[in-house]
């Protein structure tokens, strides 16, 4: 646990600063501890009840914070610099918010002004604001060096364009950072991409057939030690209701464990992460994937370190260029991306329900109990581990909460409650916006709606399963693919203009009638939850 320091085992009756620190912000290069001074200023952190509960935040996604706070706050101590730490296992009593915590340590310590970096969730920013207006302390939200684009950087990015779209974006990115650049005689600048393109995504949709992955070299997964052990304990008394588990908790939560995470990813897994990226595997959770977002997005990693590691490995011949360049997008564009989005279009954004979605999300998000086995195991997965890979999350669990029309806000809730590496920041975006559509295409340039199909053909999970990606109507037929043509129907005159769309909009007059009668009523039994009843499939 975490102690006042030794050195000032009490606040300063008035110091220069308090200096927030949030449970996301674990790095010691931020900007806030700029100019630190420990004989002037002190540090604040705080575990707050409503960070685990203004979303049913499941077990695995507290403990992650919880711990690698708390040793970040044992690495603060070490550098001499004083740290009042709130601890939900405190002798003071947990606190009920950030916002509630911050007023009774100003009220007893008022600062000449409380200094933070930028938070990722809107949400904080406005209640620590509106705490310090109302007790008329001043605050400085000074930027996150952290991300590579700014938020100024990406309005600027954005002014006057008719569309944001991340391809134009990312080549910004990769010009203005000279990633994955080579000279190139041909372009204006000398500089082009490295093989001639800027996109490798052709060559990085594989599936891996009726033989598998084959024998996989387990990632790191690293063993929880006292301060995690304790936190482990407290989640499980203080949050046994939430959903989740803790058994198999390994996330990395200081930053030396997650350097050893990055390195075992660049030596063992991004060799076949680009082939591979999107391939589903019934019961293995990991594949080829990084698992680092959520060390970068506590800022336990930076991007660039992430990024250099994985060019470094392309340039020693280790990993293709195909797999480099795509786990670099997902850093360098889409992340950089999805956060200006954000931070431009909030607090409006996390209203936008462009479709009208305005069902509720099935009970077996929260169990995981339901016949379809894609979803049962992706559920599964993420409640054992608080994690699923981006396929499993868009083209599972997001296209059926999609197709069923589940309204967006309650799906946006479950995966910022459900992920290890959720902060608003990047899981709404992904999740309003990518997966569910209901921004109306300022993110995506189409609704990512597919049949089951296209996990019959991505992964190994319907050859167990009881219903038949090819069907669309009658017991057997899949939820999928029956509300996928419900969800085409109910959306026709809309998606009807929509270039990507045309097409598939288009195969609805090969439909009959009766047919499509039949999959109206099949779609409807479905979300009254009908597959769930006993007896009926």
């Amino acid at each position: 646990m975490p102690r006042r320091s030794s050195s000032q085992p009490h606040p300063p009756r008035k110091p220069r600063h308090w200096v927030l620190v949030l449970g996301d912000q674990l790095d010691l290069q931020a900007s806030a501890f700029d100019g630190f001074d420990p004989a002037l200023d002190r540090l604040w952190m705080c575990e707050a009840i409503e960070e685990s509960t203004h979303v049913p935040s499941g077990k695995q996604r507290i403990a992650v914070f919880l711990s690698a706070m708390r040793h970040f706050a044992q690495a603060l101590e070490a550098r001499g610099w004083p740290v009042d730490y709130h601890a939900l296992d405190g002798a003071e009593g947990p606190a009920a918010s950030l916002a509630s915590a911050l007023e009774r340590t100003l009220t007893q310590a008022m600062p000449q002004a409380v200094v933070m970096t930028e938070p990722g969730d809107w949400r904080v920013l406005e209640a620590i604001r509106n705490q310090c207006a109302r007790l008329g302390v001043s605050l400085e939200v000074r930027s996150d060096r952290h991300f590579l684009c700014s938020r100024e950087e990406f309005a600027r990015h954005a002014a006057g364009r008719k569309q944001l779209r991340l391809e134009y974006f990312y080549r910004e990115m990769r010009r203005r950072h000279d990633v994955l650049m080579v000279d190139d005689a041909n372009a204006a600048d000398g500089r082009g991409p490295a093989g001639g393109q800027w996109n490798f995504d052709a060559d990085n949709r594989e599936a891996f057939g009726a033989e598998g992955p084959g024998m996989l070299t387990a990632p790191r997964r690293f063993a929880p030690d006292e301060i995690t052990l304790d936190v482990i304990r407290l989640v499980n008394t203080r949050f046994a209701s939430h959903p989740g588990d803790l058994t198999e908790f390994g996330w990395p939560v200081t930053r030396e464990e997650a350097l050893v995470a990055l390195n075992d990813f660049i030596a063992y897994r991004l060799c076949g992460f680009g082939r591979w990226q999107d391939a589903i595997w019934a019961g293995e959770a990991w594949l080829y994937h990084s698992l680092l977002s959520a060390a970068l997005n506590l800022k336990l990693l930076s991007p660039l370190e992430v990024i250099d590691a994985a060019q470094d490995a392309w340039r020693a011949g280790r990993a293709d260029l195909a797999s480099v360049e795509g786990f670099i997008r997902q850093i360098l564009g889409w992340r950089e991306y999805v956060r200006g989005l954000y931070w431009l279009r909030m607090p409006a954004y996390l209203e936008m329900n462009a479709l009208d979605a305005r069902e509720p999300l099935p009970e077996f998000y929260w169990t995981g109990q339901t016949p379809m086995a894609c979803l049962s195991d992706a559920i599964g997965q993420t409640l054992r581990l608080g994690y699923a890979h981006h396929i499993q999350r868009l083209m599972v669990t997001g296209l059926y909460s999609l197709l069923l029309g589940v309204e967006p806000r309650q799906v946006h809730a479950w995966y910022l409650s459900m992920y290890v590496d959720a902060v608003e920041w990047v899981e709404l975006p992904n999740t309003l916006g990518m997966s569910q559509f209901a921004d109306g295409g300022l993110m995506a340039s189409k609704p990512y709606a597919a049949t089951g199909k296209y996990i019959e053909r991505m992964s190994n999970h319907c050859g167990g399963c009881r219903f038949r990606p090819g069907e669309r109507t009658g017991d057997r037929a899949c939820p999928f693919t029956t509300l996928y043509w419900d969800f085409l129907a109910r959306h026709q005159a809309r998606l009807a203009t929509n270039p990507r769309m045309a097409l598939q909009v288009k195969n609805l007059t090969r439909i009959s009638t009766d047919e499509m009668r039949s999959i109206r009523e099949r779609a409807q039994f479905i979300r009254e939850g009908g597959l769930l009843e006993t007896g009926r499939v």
